[in-house]
């Protein structure tokens, strides 16, 4: 069974990501702030990671430069999923600040249900 590792601070849409991704056949690990998402990476070695970007402790971008130059963890596929295009006003992060981070997809929330799915599947069926 494919593992993902999924980091966001919002237990509802952790909930319903983490339902959806579980009846795909999927095992679901959650990690709720950036330094726990490190530590649960590292734990797990899943098969992709699901990060938000705008986290409690450690953002999404930080968490991705690091996985990606850890020599160990840096070819696990990561997913940037944020809502920082809805929220450009009030926030410093940008897009382009996730494009520098050798992420492997940057998706815009909300996201539907089969869209993620889609790219969840894009990356774990390549085989």
């Amino acid at each position: 069974m494919k593992r993902i590792v999924l980091v966001d601070d919002d237990a509802d849409f952790c909930e319903a990501t983490g339902l959806l991704l579980e009846s795909k056949g999927y095992e679901v690990v959650f990690a709720h702030d950036g330094k726990e998402g490190l530590k649960k990476i590292r734990a797990e070695k899943p098969d992709l990671v699901i990060l938000d970007v705008m986290m409690p402790e450690m953002n999404g971008y930080d968490v991705c430069v690091v996985l990606k130059e850890d020599e160990e963890l840096s070819k696990i596929p990561v997913i940037l999923l944020t809502a920082v295009d809805q929220a450009f006003f009030r926030t410093t992060y940008t897009k382009h600040m996730g494009l520098m981070t050798e992420a492997d997809d940057y998706v815009a929330k909300p996201v539907g249900s089969e869209e993620l799915v889609n790219r969840v599947e894009s990356f774990l069926n390549r085989d």
